[in-house]
């Protein structure tokens, strides 16, 4: 294995364990982030037990691009697409009022602690095939 891959698994690994246990969580006890931050949960609740349920799905590809970085390489743009678009999105909610800017932890948890190691991934290994 590539030791300068190594950082990167290790990270990859630690996404693919945080989206497995906040889906489930989410997907468990949907109700549980909103009394957390003083919100109404929406309705249905299940709308947000399937967003629980595609960070869950997300966890297999991390786990993949960790456990092999240079046959998944490409895995990491599905993640990065997720890991900007997500805080764009509620930057765009809650400056409209449509959601409080304290979910804007959800964002910080899920999206923004891995964005640099996904990005430098991406940048150094995942332009062009690795070898």
């Amino acid at each position: 294995m590539n030791q300068s891959l190594k950082p990167y698994q290790n990270w990859f690994y630690a996404a693919a364990i945080y989206n497995a246990v906040w889906g489930a969580f989410v997907s468990l006890f949907p109700a549980q982030l909103f009394k957390w931050i003083g919100m109404t949960p929406p309705v249905p609740l299940a709308i947000f037990q399937a967003v629980g349920m595609m960070v869950g799905v997300y966890a297999i590809g991390y786990y993949l691009l960790a456990r092999d970085p240079k046959r998944y390489c490409g895995l990491v743009w599905v993640g990065l697409a997720g890991k900007v678009l997500g805080p764009i999105g509620f930057v765009w909610a809650a400056s409209r009022g449509e959601l409080p800017w304290s979910f804007g932890w959800v964002n910080v948890t899920n999206d923004l602690i891995w964005l640099p190691a996904f990005c430098m991934f991406a940048w150094k290994f995942a332009r062009k095939p690795l070898d």
